[in-house]
């Protein structure tokens, strides 16, 4: 079933040592939920844009559909806020699932792949506004941001999110009993290397809280659009 609304994230990527370069991926986050019929759909295309370069996609699990019969194990209640922080930011008073949000600007309902695809051609064309690297040494993340062409007054948020690439639920009730489900790049954890002004280049650093692979977002404080991201494996 379809559930209603909230806005979400966007990504320009690009990978340093020890990790491949990239140039300006679109960054998709898809809200989606173990107890929602209507989810497998947009969890396959999850698994196609897993796959590609230009493309980073993250699988946010959301907890409120917990209540009707099975508790989604990759839930958690960051999750919600952030989707529910993207529907007012987009001036919307519901949440649904399956919603994907592409560079933390625009959504797609479900799993319309033309509609998604549409949105993330645009994008690839898009001139960059700003640039971000990320090299990991052990536990530690040094990540650099540069201005290429950004509103001056913005404040931005650089985030540091882990994922695993692949998990596995065997579901045993609610909407999709029975059903045995893998789910690709689904989120593990947050964390905020720090907050930057955007008006000339600068250097975070943050700690991992785990050996999973990683990518970094530059996000307009509040929620807004991502004007740079990259993937540390």
């Amino acid at each position: 079933m379809i559930r209603s609304a909230a806005i979400a994230a966007t990504l320009s990527l690009f990978i340093v040592a020890p990790v491949a370069a990239e140039s300006d991926p679109v960054v998709v986050e898809l809200f989606t939920s173990q107890g929602c019929s209507s989810c497998p759909p947009a969890d396959r295309i999850m698994h196609d844009l897993a796959k590609r370069d230009d493309v980073i996609g993250l699988a946010l699990h959301v907890d409120y559909w917990d209540y009707i019969g099975w508790k989604d194990e990759y839930a958690d209640p960051d999750h919600t806020r952030r989707q529910r922080a993207y529907a007012r930011q987009g001036g919307r008073s519901m949440i649904y699932t399956p919603q994907m949000v592409v560079n933390g600007q625009q959504d797609v309902v479900g799993a319309q792949s033309r509609e998604l695809d549409r949105l993330i051609d645009a994008h690839l064309k898009a001139a960059p506004e700003a640039s971000v690297t990320a090299t990991r040494s052990g536990d530690d993340l040094t990540v650099d941001v540069t201005p290429v062409e950004l509103p001056v007054g913005e404040t931005y948020d650089v985030r540091v999110v882990q994922y695993f690439p692949m998990r596995h639920a065997s579901i045993r009730r609610g909407e999709l009993a029975g059903h045995e489900l893998d789910y690709a790049n689904v989120v593990e954890s947050w964390q905020v290397a720090g907050q930057w002004d955007g008006a000339a280049s600068q250097r975070f650093h943050a700690v991992f809280t785990s050996d999973l692979p990683a990518v970094v977002l530059v996000q307009r404080a509040g929620h807004g659009p991502i004007v740079a991201a990259a993937r540390v494996k």
